[in-house]
């Protein structure tokens, strides 16, 4: 599935994200969650397309009885997040989508879904995927981390990732201590704390700034 954040989409340029959900969850989902949690003033001045991952889950969903199924995964992987699945068809999945929905000035992740957008601006730049579309010039990392695979990892974050992030750290999130270490990775991201867990955080004061800030800097640089 696929839809857009905004009904001005068509009126003026807004910042256009291809949206990567969670794990054995969906683009319905995530699309529900932002819109629920996140005020007018921030998803109205963004363009996002929710798109479902490639494959059907292959296991139980941690969302089952919150939110209806279909569920999807991006990939899948071992115990010890050392060995990927289905990687490079994910990857070409992806670029379908930025050809099919975009251009896309960036791409929004959660969970798993941010651990691939956290990436993926590294990998596009060493040519291990997404090739046939325009470079990714803006992120935006929710409950994100680095990836494990030392060959992948590599590729991703070295040298620091330039472009403009927006990274949310939750402080009861299981993965805060690795989206630490992909901030790392980063030239002077964006941080916004929440007190929360593993999930989609509604805005404090300070956060709402944050992003609104960043939100700015994206539209005057693709105006």
């Amino acid at each position: 599935m696929a839809g857009e954040g905004s009904a001005n989409a068509n009126q003026r340029k807004l910042p256009r994200f291809l949206c990567l959900h969670g794990f054995r969850t969906s683009g319905a989902i995530l699309k529900k969650q932002i819109f629920d949690k996140w005020p007018i003033q921030v998803v109205n001045k963004l363009d996002l397309v929710f798109v479902d991952a490639p494959f059907p889950s292959q296991g139980k969903s941690e969302v089952e009885g919150i939110f209806d199924p279909p569920y999807y995964e991006w990939y899948q992987f071992n115990k010890e997040l050392k060995e990927y699945e289905n990687f490079d068809k994910c990857l070409e999945y992806i670029q379908e989508c930025m050809i099919k929905h975009g251009p896309f000035d960036g791409l929004l992740g959660f969970s798993q879904g941010a651990i691939l957008s956290g990436a993926l601006s590294g990998l596009q730049d060493k040519g291990v995927g997404l090739t046939k579309v325009p470079k990714i010039k803006y992120l935006i990392i929710i409950g994100g981390a680095k990836m494990q695979i030392k060959s992948l990892a590599k590729k991703a974050y070295s040298p620091a990732i330039t472009c403009p992030s927006v990274h949310f750290l939750g402080e009861k999130d299981f993965l805060k201590p690795s989206g630490m270490k992909l901030l790392e990775s980063y030239v002077d991201p964006v941080v916004i704390h929440h007190p929360k867990g593993h999930t989609i955080p509604r805005f404090d004061e300070k956060g709402l700034e944050s992003m609104l800030s960043f939100i700015e800097k994206v539209q005057a640089e693709i105006s």
